[in-house]
């Protein structure tokens, strides 16, 4: 059984660590400046980022078997789709996403 100062120990590295890897990045970049190209390419990790948790999220796989859809989180998209290109706004389409989905697993259930 671990002791309690290695438990500590290693709550309060995995937090430094934490810590450095989201403050450093900002410091580096105050001292350094960004090629245009490197601020271009940067510019579509939100929405790469968005798809691929959409995409996760809209299929399930089960081994030895093709993808399902999940028609629940497909049903959802509509009204997140809708909000993106009416509103343009991180945060409405995240709220309308969270809401819509909300919905429709209450209705089902």
């Amino acid at each position: 059984m671990p002791s309690s100062s290695f438990i500590i120990w290693t709550i309060i590295a995995s937090g430094v660590v934490t810590f450095l890897s989201r403050v450093l990045p900002f410091i580096l970049l105050k001292k350094f400046e960004l090629s245009p190209k490197v601020i271009e390419f940067l510019s579509f990790v939100p929405i790469v980022i968005m798809s691929a948790l959409w995409f996760e999220n809209l299929f399930h796989q089960q081994l030895g078997h093709l993808p399902t859809v999940d028609y629940a989180n497909l049903l959802a998209t509509v009204p997140t789709v809708l909000s993106a290109i009416f509103t343009r706004s991180l945060l409405v389409v995240v709220i309308v996403g969270v809401i819509s989905l909300a919905l429709i697993q209450m209705l089902i259930k």
